[in-house]
Parts: structure tokens; sequence; C-alpha cells
């Protein structure tokens, strides 16, 4: 892990705590290019935003990448940091927006102790890892990463 990485992952942390003081679920989302420019940032609007399931916060970055006409070869060459391991439907869709790289925080084990939940009742159990291993073109996968940093915007959340 470089030192952008660790500044841009910790940025990611920065935003999961703003997605939480606004009412959301605390996960955040930036995406970069290959010199750490930051490209677009995104929080969970999961929450008191009433947005439903596609509303994960990298499933927000992606749209913006989109949405902002970011050249595929740029996205190629970037990489999305996720203050969270991403689901499934997440990695499917950091693949399909072009994105080359992926930099997590927190593991989704560590987010399911968070919550409480036991994997059966957690939705698909792949791996951010597992799902894009089986990428026509390779995304190459890092974390968890700074987990312990990354758990702070969670503590008190999962627990009534």
């Amino acid at each position: 892990m470089t030192g952008t990485d660790e500044t841009l992952l910790r940025r990611a942390f920065a935003l999961a705590a703003t997605a939480r003081a606004r009412g959301d679920r605390p996960f955040a989302a930036v995406i970069a290019d290959a010199e750490g420019r930051v490209l677009a940032e995104a929080g969970s609007t999961q929450g008191a935003s009433g947005d439903g399931t596609l509303a994960h916060s990298e499933m927000n970055a992606c749209q913006a990448v989109i949405a902002a006409a970011v050249p595929r070869e740029t996205l190629r060459g970037g990489t999305i940091y996720s203050s969270g391991e991403p689901c499934a439907m997440c990695s499917a869709a950091i693949f399909y927006t072009g994105i080359g790289r992926v930099v997590f925080g927190l593991s989704a084990a560590a987010i399911l102790h968070l919550r409480n939940a036991q994997p059966h009742t957690a939705g698909l159990s792949l791996s951010c890892a597992e799902v894009l291993a089986s990428a026509a073109e390779p995304v190459a996968v890092l974390g968890p990463c700074l987990e312990v940093e990354g758990a702070v915007p969670h503590q008190g959340y999962w627990t009534p």
C-alpha cells in the first residue's frame, strides 16, 4: 500500500463518518486516477435519504464517473478506495465501470461482526476478490487495509 493509497483510503473513512452524521449508512468510496487525482467521491445514501439497495457508496461513485464521462482508459489505470469491502453487486459495478484496482478498508467479515449479522442472513457471500477474479479484464484487489481506522465510523451505529 502506497502513501497515496493510505491518504485516499482515509478520505473514504472520513466520508463514511460524514454519511453516518447525515443519517445514512457509514460507508464511502473515492475514485482516483493513476496519479492519485480524485475523480469522484460518494457516501452511502442508504438511510435518511430514503434511497434503497442500489445506493451503496461504490455504486454512487461509479455513477458519478460515468456521468462525468471520465474516459475508460483513465478508469482502467485508476483505483476505487472503499471504506468497506465492496459487496458482490458493487464489485460487478466496479468492473463494468472499467476501474482497474480496488483498495478497501474493512473486510466483509469485519462488517458482519460489527453488524452482529450471521453470514446466512447477510446476502451474497462472495468476496470482492472472488467476484473480480472472474472478470474478463484483471482488476487488482488490495484489502483489508487500516481496519482499526475503518471501524471508527461504525462504532455504535449497528447496535440499538
